[in-house]
């Protein structure tokens, strides 16, 4: 073996710990953003792309992390490079759609104009890539519903994929069309839809959608038995707080209510997602509608010590001290 061989074997052998450290670096920075650790994910992802600025992986890791942040500029950025390496992948189209999408629903409306045909595009081309991109074309459906028809909004072509998702999921074709009934103001419409989603899929989510819809309609009685159902079903514990709330807001079985509202408690937990503050506060209204001033001055305060900012809660106390 020549002298030059054995110095390029002697530096692949000083080059491996580097290899992979770089690569352990790498794997920390996705265990980081597979636990939402963003901020220290970031940095290793921003270094690695210095040295591959053409790794699609890491700029996908970066834009989602600014899209995380609501950067949208920054996620947008990202995305479009994606879109210019590889034009036939639909994620990257979809989700630079839907960045440009959230980027012009944070600016005023005259400069979100500029967007739209930018979102357009990039929806519409995820959606005919990939046949059965469900986001993609609830994002269209979205963007179609909502824009104005001046704009290019159209209901019967957020309805054409509303149909396009039944095929693919029946589940979101029921929901989809249950979301457009709704947006257009035809409530019985979107009952029926979001009952339909129920028997066939009866996700959590589908009955989150029927009884915030019957709240919308002002059907509270209705809302809340559509959310003990769901409770008896998926013993969620955060539905123990949706009871407690029905209850407060509309004065509707208050025992009921202090039940579900007193589980939640005993049971929180962080993922729960509405903080026990809240909780606390719907105790205190079910009791000032019971006319217990007392107890409610008890619970109402008890928020207040968790967060003395708490505008609802002081707005709430001054109701429970007049009475």
């Amino acid at each position: 073996m020549g002298s030059s061989s054995k110095r390029f074997i002697f530096f692949l052998f000083c080059l491996l710990p580097f290899v992979a450290v770089a690569q352990n670096n790498y794997q920390q920075a996705e265990t980081f953003f597979k636990e939402e650790k963003f901020s220290k994910a970031k940095p290793i992802f921003e270094n690695h792309l210095k040295q591959y600025p053409k790794d699609k992986k890491t700029l996908e890791y970066l834009g989602d992390i600014a899209a995380y942040s609501s950067n949208w500029d920054t996620a947008i950025s990202y995305y479009s490079r994606l879109v210019n390496f590889e034009e036939t992948n639909a994620n990257y189209h979809f989700k630079y759609g839907g960045a440009m999408g959230m980027k012009a629903m944070s600016i005023s409306r005259i400069r979100a104009v500029a967007y739209i045909g930018d979102i357009k595009d990039a929806l519409e081309q995820a959606a005919k890539l990939d046949s059965k991109h469900i986001e993609a074309r609830w994002a269209l459906i979205e963007f179609y519903i909502q824009l104005p028809g001046i704009l290019g909004g159209s209901e019967s072509k957020a309805l054409d994929y509303a149909k396009e998702l039944g095929t693919i999921s029946k589940v979101d074709g029921y929901l989809a069309n249950g979301y457009i009934a709704e947006y257009s103001d035809r409530p019985k419409d979107a009952e029926r839809y979001y009952i339909k989603a129920i028997e066939v899929g009866g996700s959590p989510h589908t009955y989150e959608k029927l009884s915030s819809l019957y709240e919308k309609n002002n059907q509270p009685k209705e809302a809340l038995e559509t959310t003990s159902k769901s409770l008896k079903i998926h013993k969620r514990n955060q539905l123990n707080y949706q009871i407690g709330k029905i209850s407060a807001q509309y004065n509707l079985e208050p025992q009921y209510g202090i039940e579900c509202l007193s589980v939640y408690l005993a049971n929180y937990t962080i993922k729960d997602g509405v903080p026990k503050d809240w909780a606390y506060f719907r105790l205190a209204q079910i009791y000032k509608n019971l006319g217990k001033k007392e107890i409610a001055l008890t619970w109402i305060n008890k928020a207040l010590l968790d967060r003395p900012n708490f505008n609802e809660a002081l707005q709430e106390k001054s109701l429970i001290l007049a009475l």
